[in-house]
């Protein structure tokens, strides 16, 4: 059986150190991840290996050769373009011909045992045999399910949080049978997990996965990196150590000096020829290339020094990696996380704080603190964006430079020359911000259309008109008057996808920003009657018929918010009796905070009882979401408004889908159902909805995530609570019902929910012991796991995205029954992570 060495990835997350050398190259305890890879191939009998390369394909070749130094034979094909995990051994298909043959990533450190699973795949007469691997966070691998057999019964290619039914990924080790590549078509881009397995699957053929034992890491952060050398330091990982443990953890190298005096605490790593002066003090999981050179009172732990690296005397570094050639002279100091590339010069008593990357060929003077990136300029963070797009305190956390840096990355993502709206809210923080938002775009060749202060939906709107590629909005954030959230929109006015955040991130973690020429850089323009047209469109779409004639009369509270511009002008041309209250920009308080909220909605149903109206409503600060009051001054909580007005919408349509997160109460099917309408259940992130309005067009009469928030899909597929409240009008003019009289008819939910601490490093553990202990259940993972009892009774566990915590939500015919569902899951989820 032949092997298949995938070396062609860049290895992008791993810069600067992959900046001029491909990822298989990058040493391991001295030798190239690839390098391990090769000897565990032969290790299991695979002599003859094919190679496929693509970035700085001349380096792998030159470094291996054929083979024969390994004891193999080695060939080689090279790739013009990324074709892509499958189009890469299509591309090698010369090679494989007439037998099973394996693949394996040239990146990824691994010690399982290809043998046994060689065993395996032949006893189970697979077509294609997958390596799994159990991580503990498995965000960045493709998860899979399989039954007791090793079947495989479901997979999906890095998943969000909501994803995870399960902490067992694809490694990206495969053996397959050879008539597996005629799957794949020449010179296209073609993925084994996202194109080929899913054809094979749906076909039923045979496709197994196999639990391995042994480890496996996929390299591909600079943490990943700095672990994997502690594994193989400490023996957690079957790899071979060249040189000689001259005491227990101790590896040197030949013709290694390493002075008596220097203070040496395993495991570690000194190469060949390299040197350690008297009292240099090497601690815990540091390596240190060949060649290298370490003067005295020198202090490295958990740091990773390449070849030909020079340490000054009085260093201190800490869970760094030095690339070769470079030179950190007297009394550096450099802290955790950082990275410096290869040909640096750090000069002496220079300081680079935690997490700095500085790339190759740079030099740091004397004394310089760094606390950025030395590319260009940028940060790096762990997430970038959160559930509200990049949040952040004011000129802490989001300053007017990360602004700027941000504005570079999403201009980087459009081409030159695309059109971009910008937008804000009443708040001076928003204001400046945007004004660097503005400049950062326009130097990097983008056309800004600034709408100024807008509600967030009228943002939406114009992002989503003809020749607009997407837009940047500024608000404070909900509840927090400290802090702003700045939301980058795609072409049709909605949230960025993962997707599309994942590429924006990429381009900022890098900093590889495009530059304009003079003559590229963008124009500022400011569109007139933004407020005129969106109130047009929405009256055109949206059905107020027998609104004057019903003589509503409605209270609405603006918040002092973004929706002061649009309502009374737009009431007024509906023809509604109106009284608004906090019709104003508010620049002192741009936000809501709870009280603040409480206290409205309390003078608003007030004013509701004491006016004799047929409800009233009340905004947030950009004019989003909508909190509704009934006829009698009672406040309508979120989740039953959500009911209510799908009774009303289904009700009057007669049918249609009614698209809702997985979080909602199933009392909506029951509304739904009794008007001859159906749910579309989605996942909870904010994009959820929009996708779902998009991908079923005219059949979406309503969307709503049970938060105050609505799509109203005939007008826009992105949440407006303007269009909602136009649609509630039309629908309550038209019926002979108050909406208290709606809600009381609707049965009442029992639904709870509580939240659960789980560190990051056991939430797909955690969610692997939930699939385990539903059993026989029935499981549903549109969003987490959400276990369906034999009664009806569900329980959902879902994890979140942006802190260290489980949530759970439970529903049952009583309170009780409601309340032991949760206590059995925060059980089950507790017992996880014990």
């Amino acid at each position: 059986m032949k092997a298949v060495v995938m070396a062609g990835g860049e290895g992008t997350r791993l810069r600067p150190m992959t900046a001029n050398q491909p990822k298989p190259l990058l040493p391991v305890v001295n030798r190239p991840i690839m390098e391990h890879v090769l000897r565990l191939l032969r290790k299991h009998g695979f002599t003859e290996t094919v190679v496929t390369v693509q970035f700085l394909a001349t380096l792998i070749r030159n470094y291996f050769g054929d083979g024969e130094e390994l004891g193999m034979k080695l060939h080689y094909v090279a790739e013009e373009v990324p074709l892509g995990t499958a189009g890469s051994v299509k591309n090698a298909e010369e090679h494989l011909r007439g037998e099973p043959f394996i693949v394996i990533s040239g990146d990824a450190l691994t010690d399982i045992d290809l043998t046994d699973m060689v065993r395996f795949h032949k006893e189970r007469g697979a077509k294609v045999t997958i390596a799994l691997k159990r991580v503990p966070n498995p965000l960045e691998f493709g998860i899979i399910i399989v039954d007791d057999q090793g079947r495989v019964q479901r997979f999906l290619e890095k998943p969000t949080w909501g994803q995870v039914f399960s902490d067992t990924v694809n490694t990206g080790i495969y053996i397959m049978e050879p008539e597996v590549l005629e799957r794949v078509a020449e010179g296209e881009v073609v993925d084994w997990s996202g194109d080929v397995f899913p054809e094979l699957l749906e076909e039923g053929e045979p496709i197994y996965g196999y639990v391995a034992e042994g480890y496996w890491e996929d390299v591909g952060t600079h943490e990943s990196y700095l672990s994997a050398q502690a594994d193989v330091l400490s023996g957690k990982v079957d790899v071979e150590i060249d040189g000689f443990e001259v005491s227990p953890g101790v590896w040197v190298g030949e013709g290694a000096e390493v002075s008596s005096a220097a203070i040496l605490k395993g495991p570690l790593y000194i190469g060949d020829y390299a040197k350690v002066e008297p009292g240099a003090e090497l601690r815990e999981y540091t390596v240190v290339g060949s060649n290298a050179v370490v003067r005295a009172e020198a202090f490295a732990h958990r740091t990773v020094l390449h070849d030909n690296v020079f340490i000054g005397r009085g260093a201190n570094l800490r869970g760094t990696v030095i690339g070769k050639n470079t030179d950190v002279m007297a009394a550096v100091r450099i802290e955790e996380g950082a990275v410096v590339g290869e040909d640096c010069v750090i000069e002496s008593e220079a300081y680079l704080h935690n997490d700095v990357k500085v790339y190759p060929f740079k030099t740091i003077e004397a004394g310089a603190v760094v606390s950025t990136n030395v590319v260009w300029e940028s940060r790096g963070q762990r997430s970038l964006f959160g559930p509200r797009g990049v949040s952040g305190l004011i000129n802490v956390e989001i300053t007017p430079e990360l602004a700027v840096r941000l504005a570079n990355a999403y201009a980087t993502t459009l081409k030159k020359g695309a059109v971009v709206t910008t937008s804000r809210d009443v708040s001076r923080a928003a204001r400046t911000l945007k004004r660097a938002i503005i400049s950062a775009l326009t130097a990097a060749a983008i056309e800004v259309r600034d709408l100024e202060v807008v509600p967030l939906p009228v943002a939406r709107f114009h992002t989503a008109q003809s020749g607009i590629s997407g837009g940047i909005t500024v608000r404070t954030s909900p509840g927090d008057p400290e802090s702003v959230d700045i939301i980058f929109l795609d072409g049709e006015g909605a949230d960025l996808s993962p997707g599309a955040q994942r590429k924006l991130d990429r381009v900022f973690s890098r900093a590889e920003y495009r530059r304009a020429f003079p003559g590229e850089i963008g124009e500022l323009s400011f569109p007139a009657r933004n407020v005129e047209n969106y109130s047009h469109d929405l009256l055109r779409a949206v059905d107020t018929s027998g609104v004057a004639e019903a003589r509503l009369k409605v209270v609405v509270d603006c918040a002092g918010g973004t929706g002061s511009l649009i309502l009374p002008s737009l009431l007024g041309r509906i023809g509604v009796d109106v009284l608004t209250v906090n019709n104003r920009l508010d620049e002192a308080s741009p936000t809501d905070t709870v009280a603040k909220r409480m206290r409205d909605l309390e003078r608003l149903g007030e004013l509701v009882s004491g006016s004799g109206a047929d409800f009233g409503v009340r905004f947030d600060p950009v004019a989003e979401r909508l909190s509704i009051v009934d006829e009698n001054g009672e406040l309508v909580d979120d989740d039953r408004a959500l009911l209510v007005v799908l009774d009303l919408v289904t009700a009057e349509r007669g049918g249609g889908t009614v698209a809702l997160p997985v979080t909602t109460t199933r009392v909506a099917e029951r509304v739904a159902r009794s008007h001859g309408a159906q749910v579309r259940w989605t996942a909870t992130a904010t994009d959820e909805l929009t996708k779902a309005v998009r991908a079923e067009g005219d059949t979406i009469v309503l969307a709503g995530d049970g938060r105050g928030g609505f799509v109203v899909p005939e007008f826009s597929p992105t949440g407006d609570g303007i269009a909602a409240f136009v649609l509630l009008l039309g629908l309550v003019a038209r019926t002979r019902r108050s909406l208290g009289q709606i809600e009381r008819a609707i049965p009442q939910a029992h639904l709870l929910r509580r939240s659960v601490p789980t560190p990051w490093a056991i939430k797909g553990s955690v969610m692997r012991a939930v699939v385990e202990a539903a059993g026989d259940r029935e499981l549903d993972t549109t969003d987490g796991v959400r276990v369906i009892e034999p009664d009806g009774s569900w329980a959902l566990v879902l994890p979140d995205t942006a802190e260290a915590v489980t949530h759970l939500w439970a529903e049952g015919p009583d309170p009780d029954r409601v309340q032991r569902l949760l206590d059995e899951w925060a059980a089950v989820v507790e017992s996880a992570e014990g």
